[in-house]
């Protein structure tokens, strides 16, 4: 997953300039000519979302701001690559200004936890559900 943090202008809902948004299309459809762009979306900001936080058996609402803007995220794509360093050769070629961060984590499969963790049934359940998602998943040409 690259994460695309926020910014003082995403957080006030700055839209983006026309030219950002068409170098980020162009960016999206080599990806997707690629085929590794599995999804990839821009968040509103965080001013018109809520945090849960969790504790003591029982779920609080934070409502927003939340923290500085560079400790948030304005967007992500989810890609799927061969290794970590093709998904830094992607991020590196995001069309962004100077100041933009993208962070890269890698997202959990079913196949990462061990058998006494996720056991193999529940596994496969899990990867049948994905596949399943990923076929009716709308696709562009």
């Amino acid at each position: 997953m690259l994460q695309v943090r926020a910014s003082s202008d995403s957080e006030a809902g700055k839209m983006p300039s026309p030219e950002l948004v068409a170098a980020m299309g162009k960016f999206n459809e080599e990806m997707i000519n690629a085929g590794v762009m599995l999804a990839g979306e821009g968040l509103h900001p965080s001013s018109k979302g809520a945090r849960i936080v969790y504790a003591g058996g029982a779920a609080k609402v934070i409502q927003p701001p939340f923290a500085e803007p560079n400790e948030l995220i304005a967007g992500f794509w989810i890609i799927q690559v061969e290794s970590r360093q093709a998904a830094i050769d992607w991020a590196k070629r995001a069309p962004f200004d100077e100041g933009a961060v993208v962070e890269i984590r890698q997202v959990f499969e079913a196949s990462d936890f061990p058998a006494d963790i996720l056991p193999p049934e529940a596994a496969a359940k899990e990867e049948a559900w994905r596949d399943a998602q990923q076929a009716n998943r709308p696709r562009s040409n």
